[in-house]
């Protein structure tokens, strides 16, 4: 979590403080405007709670994925370096049963 996500969250609850504070005012309604007041509060901080849980599993999921695409990446290169030295070597073969075959064909 980084400080931006923290200030954005503490900005959001202010702003409902002051923006449910100032709307109640507007109508001479003062007898429940602490409850109000702080139930709207309560209601912003959690919002900005799970957009930040959510922001937190969407990058455990990307550092996840990019994990696994490296260590398939490697696996990849593995298999390729594998395989080329297994067709060099038959590769090989080939051209010493070809000579022999020739050989062989022009005695």
């Amino acid at each position: 979590m980084e400080i931006r996500d923290i200030i954005f969250s503490v900005v959001m609850v202010v702003s409902s403080f002051v923006l449910t504070y100032e709307w109640l005012g507007r109508f001479k309604y003062s007898p429940a405007n602490a409850l109000i007041i702080l139930a709207a509060m309560v209601m912003v901080g959690a919002l900005a709670a799970m957009i930040l849980s959510v922001d937190m599993r969407l990058r455990k999921l990307d550092n996840m994925l990019e994990a696994k695409e490296r260590s398939l990446r490697i696996n990849v290169q593995s298999v390729e370096n594998t395989l080329d030295s297994r067709v060099h070597e038959v590769l090989l073969r080939m051209d010493d049963v070809i000579e022999a075959l020739d050989r062989t064909r022009y005695r």
